[in-house]
């Protein structure tokens, strides 16, 4: 392990709290393999665009998100023409808590990905069945929405979540947006609207990787109590999980609960999860 070093301060959080990434030891060592398999192909070749993107995702997945922003940089320079250079940067910068550069990567990375055609990306952590569930489009049109949440910039997180429900063929993607859908149409009191999202969704829809997100739907239909959803998940979907029965109590005027839930989710949760993001945006407003 003594090969590779990141660096653990990895900026702010937006209630100007360090993020520490705490540094690589033994059991991280099939993770610093990997990164370091990448680095070995990306030095065969530092012109090959798919290259540098693994060399970037392996670096963000050792927990060095600002190494990883800097690799996506190196790639925009080389390929800025290539949209997922600034769709991995923009998700870099959301995980860093830099919205505002955030939102004009993924703004780019949307307009260089209008009228062309689609494509699944693999996934550097698959899930169980190792059957990627995300696209390039969807992954723009998800962390563009998202970043304009975090914002609370309702109207744009509607349009880009609505162009990623579009662009969803697998039932993962579909709860994946519905779920953020459905929460921003409460923010702005369109809940007949939100409620009617909630009609397709059922027990029997195929997910194989947004359990989290399935559920919550669920939850929000009245088919699931909060304890299930608990007990059904694990490793990164709880701070989504907990996030998600804690902003239902905030539209449902319930802030006290929600305050509780997110300071718990401050106390407890890993600072790279996006509900812990949402929950730390919600706090940082109140």
């Amino acid at each position: 392990m003594d090969s590779v070093k990141i660096d653990t301060l990895q900026g702010q959080s937006l209630l100007m709290k360090p993020l520490v990434s705490p540094q690589l030891v033994a059991k991280d060592s099939a993770k610093v393999a990997k990164y370091l398999k990448a680095l070995d192909t990306y030095n065969s070749n530092p012109m090959n665009a798919d290259f540098i993107i693994w060399l970037g995702r392996r670096m963000a997945y050792l927990g060095d998100y600002q190494k990883a922003i800097g690799i996506f940089t190196e790639g925009i320079a080389k390929f800025p023409d290539d949209a997922r250079m600034y769709r991995h940067r923009g998700h870099r910068y959301i995980t860093t808590r830099q919205l505002d550069l955030a939102i004009t990567d993924l703004e780019t990375s949307s307009a260089l990905i209008k009228g062309k055609p689609d494509r699944m990306e693999p996934d550097g952590m698959p899930n169980a069945l190792n059957i990627p569930v995300s696209s390039l489009h969807t992954n723009v049109y998800y962390h563009l929405g998202l970043a304009y949440y975090l914002k609370a910039d309702w109207q744009n997180a509607l349009t880009n979540f609505e162009n990623c429900l579009q662009a969803s063929t697998n039932d993962d993607m579909r709860v994946a947006s519905l779920h953020w859908l459905y929460m921003i149409l409460q923010r702005l009191d369109r809940a007949d609207e939100a409620n009617a999202l909630l009609e397709p969704i059922t027990f029997e829809m195929n997910i194989i990787e947004n359990k989290a997100y399935h559920m919550l739907l669920l939850y929000y239909k009245g088919d699931l109590l909060d304890n299930d959803l608990d007990a059904n998940t694990s490793g990164g979907s709880k701070e989504a999980v907990h996030y998600g029965i804690a902003h239902w109590h905030q539209y449902n005027d319930q802030l006290e609960t929600a305050v509780a839930m997110y300071k718990y989710l401050m106390a407890n949760g890993n600072w790279a999860g996006f509900g812990y993001i949402a929950a730390e945006a919600e706090l940082s407003r109140l």
